[in-house]
């Protein structure tokens, strides 16, 4: 049976995966009534919004998810019936000189958020209610040459960061099999796409490629990722909400493992042709970096149950989708030059006044 919510409450739906979902969902959901909670970290970027801040459904709170009495507010106030919680401290370099922010926000944060919505959906306030988990595939640790991460696969992470998300995986699956609450995990690769904060690596390379800075590529290069349009993303994350069974955790993959510095190279020759520079040129911007400590050599996710269960499977080549990322970033030079240099934040004001 699809469940269809008619209030979401998204957390963290100014950041990168958030603002893509709360984009590709309204497109898809016209009626819906999404409320946008985000603490508007250096992260978030209400710029992001722009194509959505005027929908009639669509609403921004700025606010922390560690918040109890703001959680309970909105999840009453707007009758929200699905939570969908994106928000997180996210980057493992930044975990590793200061991981105290990712045990808060991921851990503490995610635990507020499923007591509010327990309290809230044992109310019976909503006839119906899901609480879903965005993770990443970072929790299950490292794989070798050869493997796949399933969803039974041992949970092993090796960086605060991800130590951080299976914590939080954890007390999901715990509300579920204590209270029996309606929850839902998703545990996805690495994402690529729009709006993508440029300390990430396929935008990171971007950015530095147009303003001939060094590439930085951590050790030999070769650790290898799988790759994911985050708009793929959304439409699964939405597929997920809608359709699995409570209590269900599913990998979300795009079948597309690249080593990273086959990405570089690759973003290289792309901005190569682009900017009218010679071939190769941009390769010499290259440069190895000492690896950084706990660095997980290869990830790879097995996500046959998601196509064979609830049937979806990623509608972009990473061929085409990595040149549409490329184009994007050229096109919005204005918004990279906004998120790197934090004037954007002057736009908050701007826009909500005292409300951001």
């Amino acid at each position: 049976m699809t469940f269809i919510p008619g209030s979401l409450l998204v957390t963290g739906g100014a950041g990168f995966i958030g603002s893509n979902f709360i984009h590709s969902y309204i497109a898809n959901n016209p009626t819906c009534s999404i409320i946008n909670l985000d603490a508007l970290t250096y992260a978030g970027n209400l710029n992001n919004l722009k194509g959505v801040e005027k929908h009639p459904g669509y609403s921004f709170v700025k606010g922390d998810i560690c918040d109890a009495g703001l959680v309970a507010t909105l999840l009453a106030e707007h009758n929200i019936d699905a939570v969908v919680h994106f928000a997180a401290e996210s980057h493992v370099d930044r975990s590793i000189t200061g991981p105290e922010i990712f045990v808060r926000t991921n851990v503490l944060g995610t635990q507020t958020l499923l007591e509010e919505s327990r309290k809230h959906w044992q109310s019976g306030a909503v006839e119906d209610f899901r609480f879903l988990q965005i993770s990443t595939d970072e929790v299950y640790g490292s794989l070798g040459d050869s493997g796949y991460f399933t969803e039974t696969t041992p949970l092993a992470a090796n960086s605060p960061y991800s130590a951080s998300k299976a914590g939080a995986d954890l007390l999901v699956r715990a509300y579920h099999e204590t209270y029996g609450m309606p929850t839902l995990n998703t545990r996805c690769s690495n994402n690529y796409g729009p709006y993508h904060f440029p300390e990430k690596l396929i935008p990171l390379m971007i950015h530095n490629i147009i303003n001939c800075r060094p590439l930085p590529v951590y050790g030999d290069g070769r650790n290898v990722r799988d790759w994911l349009h985050v708009r793929d993303h959304a439409a699964a994350v939405e597929v997920v909400l809608k359709k699995a069974a409570s209590g269900s955790v599913y990998n979300i993959g795009g079948n597309n493992e690249w080593h990273n510095i086959d990405i570089v190279n690759l973003v290289c020759d792309l901005l190569d042709v682009r900017l009218g520079r010679k071939p190769g040129e941009n390769r010499e911007l290259i440069t190895f970096v000492k690896d950084r400590p706990g660095h997980d050599r290869r990830y790879a996710i097995d996500a046959t149950r998601l196509k064979n269960e609830l049937d979806w499977e990623p509608a972009r080549t990473f061929e085409t989708g990595i040149q549409e990322t490329i184009d994007w970033y050229l096109a919005n030079q204005d918004w990279v030059a906004e998120v790197t240099s934090g004037a954007y934040r002057e736009y908050y004001t701007t826009q909500y006044g005292d409300k951001a």
